[in-house]
């Protein structure tokens, strides 16, 4: 099990975790997806390690900002 975070600038409501849970939930290899609006962390579960840059970019199409934690 492999656990990363990130730390997502922009975030401000539930429909700002929704669009990120969506988007990051696409990438391949995600297990859980815990995301909060208020600390501005997304922490992504997965079985085995997955790339940065893959979670970065589902979190920008999702139009936010994110930067590993």
């Amino acid at each position: 099990m492999s656990t990363s975070e990130y730390q997502v600038s922009g975030m401000s409501c539930g429909h700002c975790e929704v669009a990120i849970r969506s988007e990051v939930g696409q990438v391949p290899g995600v297990d859980s997806i815990d995301v909060s609006a208020q600390t501005g962390r997304l922490v992504v579960t997965s079985a085995h390690p997955l790339d940065d840059a893959v979670i970065l970019a589902a979190v920008d199409e999702a139009g936010y900002q994110a930067v590993p934690a």
